[in-house]
């Protein structure tokens, strides 16, 4: 590009027009650029903070890898020692799990029942730091301590001290039949994950006294690990699958939520699609004012070919002039994209409010408030993207004018 083709085609953008139409049609292309730039590195920030926020609250709570028994791990104490052997490993410990059902007086709430040592499990997920009242230390063996959700003890009232009791469908064989087994658990903490699933049904006990209550005699359910690297776990997962006994299972934690993340990593991908519609009418504006600046500027364009201005030249003058119109609008859409994405944690609670909404109930989503992650990856794709359109726009009108004939042009002028 010659640097005259340059020097005419910014002259054109920043020209007065006798047609004031064309120059608001310039202004809504720029608008609806950086609208759709903007739009679209919000909508991917708070989509990546949704799925980093909710992967950590889940590997805060579940274990990276988890070695199972066939219904019961016998020998657990070996495959604990095998599992800490691997150096991707950063601790481990043995758990029990079932399932039962908590009675206070007339409430009765159905419950996850894990069985842990509190000292290992600290280790594993730091659980004893997400404690609101009383501590996981407080759960001792043959004393029968019980931890409860937040939300679970909110429901059911109850609260450090209270005891209540466990209902455990492992029943047993009595002359008037099968009876379910019942054990008094007196409540030493509380915990509060964060997430709802955890808060309403998770229910702490003891290993041995989950030993006791399922009749597992010596035996757990598995093996419980976190590891220094968490995107390693389907290889070390592999490793020791060749170490363990073959009566066990290995999974790890890209297994247990492999569809949720898979749905959230689609909807990204869908979002961006969807979302990139907005740059595409804005490129579609920009369309509608070169070919409405080809026209006004037809008797300029033939003088230009007269004085010896290739179709090339005249078609680059137009296409700098389109170019021009994307950059701004994608210059504006990025800034403000950052911005409002970096903010968002503060902009939101704004609007909440102001109006007295709250877009995440705690009801019904994992986290109550909107995250953000801006990733310069994201802004880069989208801000080349909306280039990209907009510079693709400009190619139809250039060329229609490099296709103005000097004669006609000028027959009525």
């Amino acid at each position: 590009m010659q640097p005259y083709e340059l020097f005419i085609g910014l002259r054109y953008t920043r020209a007065k027009r006798r047609n004031n139409f064309i120059s608001l049609i310039s202004f809504i292309a720029i608008v609806g650029t950086a609208l759709g730039v903007m739009t679209l590195i919000v909508v991917l920030s708070v989509m990546n903070g949704f799925q980093k926020e909710i992967r950590a609250r889940m590997l805060g709570i579940t274990p990276h890898l988890q070695v199972i028994g066939d219904g019961q791990l016998d020998d657990w104490k070996t495959v604990l020692k095998t599992v800490e052997a691997h150096p991707g490993m950063r601790a481990a410990a043995p758990y029990v799990s079932g399932q039962g059902m908590v009675s206070l007086g007339e409430s009765v709430e159905g419950v996850m029942v894990r069985g842990i040592l509190p000292d290992g499990e600290q280790k594993l997920i730091a659980i004893g730091d997400k404690m609101k009242k009383g501590a996981l230390g407080d759960l001792r063996a043959g004393e029968f301590g019980i931890v409860l959700g937040v939300d679970l003890a909110r429901s059911m009232g109850a609260h450090v001290g209270d005891s209540v009791l466990l209902i455990t469908p492992q029943g047993q064989f009595t002359p008037a039949g099968m009876l379910p087994r019942l054990k008094q658990f007196h409540v030493v903490g509380i915990f509060e994950i964060g997430m709802s699933p955890y808060d309403n049904a998770l229910a702490l006990i003891h290993l041995n006294d989950a030993q006791k209550l399922y009749r597992l005699g010596s035996s757990v359910s598995g093996i419980s690990g976190s590891l220094h690297n968490l995107d390693l776990a389907p290889q070390v997962a592999y490793e020791l699958g060749q170490t363990v006994p073959q009566n066990t299972y290995i999974t790890d934690w890209t297994r247990q939520n492999a569809s949720y993340f898979a749905v959230v990593a689609m909807e990204k991908k869908m979002m961006f699609i969807i979302l990139s519609l907005i740059v595409l009418v804005a490129a579609i504006n920009i369309v509608s004012t070169l070919v409405m600046a080809v026209t006004d500027k037809q008797a300029d364009i033939a003088i230009l070919r007269t004085l010896g201005a290739s179709p090339r030249s005249i078609m680059q003058i137009f296409m700098v002039q389109g170019m021009l119109i994307g950059l701004i609008g994608v210059a504006l859409g990025m800034v403000s994209g950052v911005l409002l994405a970096l903010n968002i944690g503060t902009i939101v609670p704004f609007i909440e409010n102001l109006f007295g909404v709250h877009f995440l109930a705690k009801e019904f989503y994992y986290i109550t408030e909107l995250p953000s992650d801006l990733q310069k990856g994201d802004v880069l794709v989208v801000a080349g993207m909306s280039f990209l359109i907009s510079l693709f726009a400009t190619l139809y009108p250039s060329w229609r004018a490099s296709k103005v004939q000097p004669a006609e042009a000028l027959r009525y002028e």
